[in-house]
C-alpha cells in the first residue's frame, strides 16, 4: 500500500515537473514573440528565439518517463517534436524576417495544439500553494452591463464609401 502511494507521488511529480516546462515554455513564447522576431530582424541573431524556446528539463530520463502512461508519453512526446521543430528552424533559417515571421506562426500554431492535447491529458502544473494553476480569459467584466457588451461584442459592417 505504502509502496503504491510513494509510485502514485513519483507519476504526479514528473506530471508536474513536465507541465511546468511546457507551460513555462509558451508563457515565454507568448510573451516574447514579438520581440524576438524584431531582434532577429534588426541583428540577425537567433539566440533571441533559441533561448525562449529553451527547455530546463532536458535531462529526463527514461526511468522518470516509464512513470506516465503510453497515452501521456504519446503527448508529451507530440508537444516535445513540435518544440523541436521550432527549435531547428530557428538554429537552421536562413530566411528574411517576413518569412521567418510567416514560419514562426505556422509552428507555432502547430505547438499551441499540441499543448492544448498535453494539458487535456496531463492537466496543468501545480502552483507553489499546492493548487492547480489555470488559465483563464475575461469574457466579460462585471461593470459593463449585459445590454452594453451585446453591442459592442456584434461584428462591425463595412460600409462603403459612395462613389463619385
Amino acid at each position: 500500500m505504502a509502496r503504491r502511494k510513494q509510485a502514485d507521488e513519483a507519476t504526479a511529480r514528473v506530471r508536474n515537473l513536465i507541465a511546468l516546462d511546457a507551460a513555462n515554455i509558451m508563457r515565454r513564447l507568448d510573451t516574447r514573440r514579438g520581440e524576438m522576431l524584431a531582434l532577429f530582424s534588426r541583428l540577425r541573431s537567433r539566440e533571441p528565439m533559441l533561448s525562449t524556446r529553451a527547455t530546463r528539463y532536458t535531462t529526463a530520463t527514461f526511468q522518470a518517463l516509464v512513470h506516465l502512461t503510453t497515452c501521456e508519453q504519446s503527448v508529451v512526446d507530440q508537444f516535445y517534436e513540435c518544440l523541436d521543430a521550432l527549435r531547428w528552424y530557428f538554429t537552421y533559417t536562413e530566411d528574411m524576417p517576413s518569412t521567418a515571421q510567416q514560419t514562426f506562426n505556422t509552428l507555432h500554431r502547430r505547438l499551441e495544439a499540441a499543448y492544448r492535447q498535453f494539458v487535456a491529458t496531463l492537466g496543468h502544473p501545480v502552483s507553489p500553494d499546492g493548487s492547480t494553476v489555470v488559465e483563464g480569459e475575461v469574457l466579460r467584466r462585471s461593470d459593463t452591463p449585459p445590454e452594453a457588451s451585446l453591442v459592442s461584442a456584434a461584428p462591425a459592417r463595412k460600409r462603403r464609401a459612395p462613389l463619385g
